[in-house]
């Protein structure tokens, strides 16, 4: 009896570590993460402090949100930041007197909680970070101080803490100028810290040359640590999300960031993969390879080669990278807690005791496991390489990005934002509330394709390089004063592009809530009638009045099983339609080959926000997964 007992231990044993296994690392060091840092990143003994390194961690758990669709990522960073908010316009453990720009890190999360709820308090404390800036001390020339400790000084640091923050804010509460100030933080850094004859950029620079540790004819430090180019790396790549498309400061940037990946990847180590601690000081005996600036690094040459601003190869340098992270950094204690080794706990410049940027300096910190710097750098790094395999749907041979276009034409609902500012809104790119395509438009990037929306009617030129064209619910005179109909010429340039190979996605919407007309004369050009009427009627939340239920072997859905859609209308289809999903006898989604393209068709938004976020409908709907496998099924069918 003992030894059957023995053996069931030993088999449900071996299936949880099979199982720990399947889980992607970031999700493994995510829960790492939640198990050590419970309660708002309070340490046993020691209350929760407002510090930057948190913020590291919650926008690494965002991207895992992001890439999982599970609430408890979503629920943890709320939970997380809350602790902080103890009245709208104050920061617990926050004092702005200090000028520390460490301290504006965080309030990225309070611009993510504010996109998803639209709770006015997260824009209130946001703005308390905001007005930091505008008071910040800066250089002569412009740039900010590290600190208000360090007079005149600044740090490859402090670009993270502050740009990426500074950048989404600009662009979601309309400062236009500020970019230009944005940009001009990074070419002063890459300025005044760059080596000339590495491209490498050093640790700090004093504009004063009163610091010890500044060359008094440079300003600059004396070493290259390797976490501050970490920290500088990201910015760029982070901050690049937000910029204006045609901002002249956008290619001044991207043009920085192609010289830097250039000069770290030239004192990667070609073995490892790995960058040290001092990164161009391989052969001193007392220098190691560093996990955090390794982690940073991957981080930003992987997310720099999807979104295209470096050359497609250096994906392969950024998995070199995070594979020796693995081999070299990475352990599993008898909890069954993936942990991260390797981390110098701090580096800095000056403060008391003074430390003067030697390599002796840099030698003496300690080398820790779990920092949150290095955690957090880690799954952010995770979450990138983790993409790379998906990148067969959305990219081309070439690695360039197959390009989704999302109409916003014919759904051209506007309303005013918290500024009073007319915005787009309604199953848009960029809007993270319920109604809107956020989610989606970063499924399409995880698979690697690029997003872009077309405020016109379609034609053969502003389509040319559109592999998908996606229109949705196109509005009634209810929704817009003036909408936009679907014209006759609007369906002879539609199924041109089409039979030349393009994509063609339709999400319509249901009885009163859709326009049928104009719309019913595009899809039914390739055999597809969107029905007037109501199916999947959901009344309050009795979800399984909206369950689908998926059926073995179908041609989109590979991998979900259970579906949520709710207030749809059928399909009718003639040749060359046919059906890729019926429920209850009627057609729920409909697809056509039609020359070299192909067209899919729904009665339904259905994969805005609120249905594949996690944070209404109950996970036994597989809506994320259902989204992913519609992205691969669309990405798939597309040429370019």
């Amino acid at each position: 009896m003992m030894k059957k007992i023995v053996v069931l231990l030993l088999l449900v044993f071996s299936v949880t570590a099979i199982q720990a296994q399947d889980i992607p690392y970031s999700q493994r060091m995510s829960n790492t993460v939640l198990y050590h840092w419970k309660d708002s990143f309070a340490f046993p003994g020691k209350p929760a402090r407002w510090s930057y390194d948190f913020g590291v961690i919650l926008k690494g758990i965002e991207n895992v949100w992001n890439a999982t669709g599970d609430p408890k990522w979503y629920n943890y960073i709320q939970k997380s930041m809350d602790f902080f908010i103890e009245n709208p316009a104050q920061i617990k453990d926050y004092k702005k007197s200090t000028y520390n720009i460490d301290y504006v890190n965080n309030g990225k999360l309070f611009l993510t909680l504010f996109r998803v709820t639209g709770n006015k308090k997260y824009k209130q404390a946001a703005d308390t970070l905001r007005q930091q800036l505008r008071e910040h001390p800066r250089t002569k020339e412009g740039g900010f101080w590290h600190k208000q400790v360090y007079p005149w000084q600044m740090w490859l640091d402090g670009l993270y803490m502050g740009q990426p923050f500074y950048a989404e804010y600009a662009m979601l509460f309309h400062e236009d100028t500020t970019f230009n100030d944005i940009a001009r933080q990074f070419v002063l850094m890459e300025k005044n810290s760059r080596d000339p004859k590495t491209g490498l950029l050093y640790h700090g620079y004093d504009e004063s040359r009163q610091q010890k540790w500044a060359d008094k004819t440079t300003g600059r430090s004396p070493h290259v640590w390797g976490r501050a180019l970490g920290w500088y790396g990201m910015a760029i790549v982070d901050a690049l999300d937000y910029f204006p498309e045609q901002h002249a400061g956008k290619d001044a940037i991207i043009a920085i960031l192609n010289r830097f990946v250039k000069a770290v990847t030239a004192v990667q180590d070609k073995k490892t993969g790995l960058w040290y601690d001092i990164v161009d000081m391989p052969n001193e005996p007392r220098n190691y390879f560093e996990a955090s600036a390794s982690s940073m690094l991957v981080y930003t040459i992987a997310k720099a080669a999807r979104k295209g601003y470096i050359p497609y190869s250096y994906a392969a340098v950024a998995k070199k990278g995070f594979d020796g992270i693995i081999k070299t950094f990475i352990e599993v204690d008898d909890k069954g807690l993936t942990n991260l080794k390797g981390t110098v706990s701090v580096s800095g410049l000056g403060g008391n005791p003074y430390r003067d940027g030697s390599f002796d300096y840099y030698m003496s910190e300690k080398v820790v496991v779990n920092d949150a710097k290095g955690v957090g750098a880690f799954i952010l790094a995770a979450t990138e390489i983790e993409m790379q395999p998906l990148f067969k749907y959305g990219k081309t041979k070439s690695g360039a990005s197959k390009t989704v276009v999302l109409d916003t034409y014919y759904n051209n609902e506007w309303k005013k934002d918290i500024t009073g500012t007319p915005v787009r809104w309604h199953y848009t790119w960029d809007d993270r509330t319920n109604g809107g395509y956020y989610l989606l438009g970063n499924i399409f990037n995880q698979h690697g394709a690029g997003i872009s929306s077309l405020d016109k009617a379609p034609t053969a030129a502003n389509l040319k390089n559109a592999g998908v064209y996606v229109i949705v619910d196109p509005d009634t005179d209810k929704e817009t004063e003036k909408p936009n109909y679907v014209q006759p010429q609007d369906v002879a340039a539609l199924t041109t592009w089409v039979k030349n190979g393009g994509v063609l996605v339709l999400l319509g919407n249901n009885q009163g809530n859709a326009e049928f007309t104009h719309f019913n004369t595009l899809s039914k050009a390739f055999g597809i009638t969107q029905n007037e009427d109501n199916k999947l009627m959901v009344k309050n939340n009795n979800y399984s009045e909206g369950e689908v239920k998926i059926p073995a072997g179908n041609e989109i859905f590979k991998t979900a099983k259970n579906l949520f859609l709710k207030e749809i209308s059928s399909l009718t289809i003639t040749k060359p339609a046919k059906a890729a999903l019926t429920h209850d006898g009627y057609v729920v989604y409909a697809t056509a080959q039609y020359g070299k393209g192909s067209v899919l068709v729904l009665g339904d938004p259905w994969i805005y926000n609120e249905y594949v976020d996690g944070k209404k409908l109950p996970l036994e709907y597989e809506n994320f997964k259902g989204a992913n496998d519609f992205v691969k099924w669309i990405l798939g069918k597309a040429k370019k």
